[in-house]
């Protein structure tokens, strides 16, 4: 864990799908604001891995909506793209333990599994039933490979929403750490650069806490120090549904970036005050957001 000798490292890793949206503005606001409050570093890092789904051009110009808006990075960025020998050498490390397994199950298998052995998808996950766990099945093929979950609770403390518990092995299963198109996984990317940045504070959309407890595992697992998370609330749309790129979320209007920044200052939950220029917003915002965020109470 971080402790009052370690410097606050924090990060911002959007996806290059697309743009920046007022979604994932929110989430960068988080993430730079806390950093800057705990006079910290600030890094941001591409997760570019999922080529099919990723836009030419779109990690410039996220860069290039951040820095508009009055956010920068104290380092140069991060691609995923340009880290697979350290995913392959921390895979080879697990597999070496014999926490990895070969896995020839569809989609389709799992979910029909899932279904037929508890009758629903449990928070709309479909934990691994363990099918290849002890082995593939006859006629079947290696498509992704997954790392093997012991059963045990993992407890983390979410610095907004308080203490959380996650039995992996039941909510999730054995999870996958390389895909079946040869893509690596989130969770192993994320916690390996994490660890190789020397991130100690996570702070990020709550649709991730969800993700939090196997990730915790899998660090815990390479030997890696664990970050503290906090997970703030997700812009939604007017269908109640998460703001996204997936969703048509419209790239940000940089014509006005003040508005756009009390904006999402208030989804933050903060109320709006008045600044006229962007230093000044910033500079406010940092020292409002370290008096209701601090962290002394984490890192002793």
């Amino acid at each position: 864990m971080s402790s009052l000798t370690q410097p606050y490292v924090g990060r911002f890793a959007p996806s290059p799908s697309g743009p920046l949206h007022e979604g994932s503005l929110v989430a960068a606001m988080a993430s730079y604001l806390d950093a800057r409050a705990h006079g910290g570093k600030w890094l941001v890092r591409m997760e570019d891995l999922d080529t099919p789904r990723m836009v030419p051009g779109a990690s410039q110009t996220i860069l290039k909506q951040l820095n508009e808006l009055g956010m920068q990075w104290d380092a140069a960025p991060w691609h995923q793209s340009e880290r697979l020998s350290a995913y392959q050498e921390a895979f080879d490390t697990l597999r070496q333990h014999g926490l990895v397994y070969p896995c020839g199950c569809t989609r389709k298998e799992i979910a029909d599994s899932v279904l037929r052995l508890q009758g629903h998808f449990p928070d709309g996950e479909r934990p691994y039933p363990g099918t290849c766990r002890d082995g593939l099945p006859p006629g079947r093929q290696a498509m992704s490979w997954r790392l093997r979950v012991e059963p045990g609770l993992e407890t983390f403390e979410d610095r907004l929403l308080g203490i959380q518990h996650q039995e992996v092995s039941q909510a999730i299963g054995d999870f996958v750490l390389r895909r079946a198109d040869g893509i690596w996984s989130y969770q192993l990317a994320v916690v390996v650069d994490d660890a190789a940045q020397g991130i100690t504070d996570i702070v990020r959309g709550a649709d991730l806490l969800g993700s939090t407890a196997r990730q915790q595992r899998l660090a815990t697992l390479l030997g890696y120090r664990v970050p503290f998370v906090l997970h703030v609330p997700l812009v939604l749309g007017q269908d109640g549904q998460k703001l996204s790129k997936q969703n048509g979320a419209p790239s940000l209007d940089l014509s006005a970036p003040l508005p756009l920044l009390q904006r999402a200052w208030i989804r933050l939950g903060f109320d709006k005050f008045e600044a006229d220029r962007m230093d000044l917003f910033w500079s406010r915002a940092t020292q409002i957001w370290g008096q209701a965020h601090g962290r002394a109470n984490f890192r002793a």
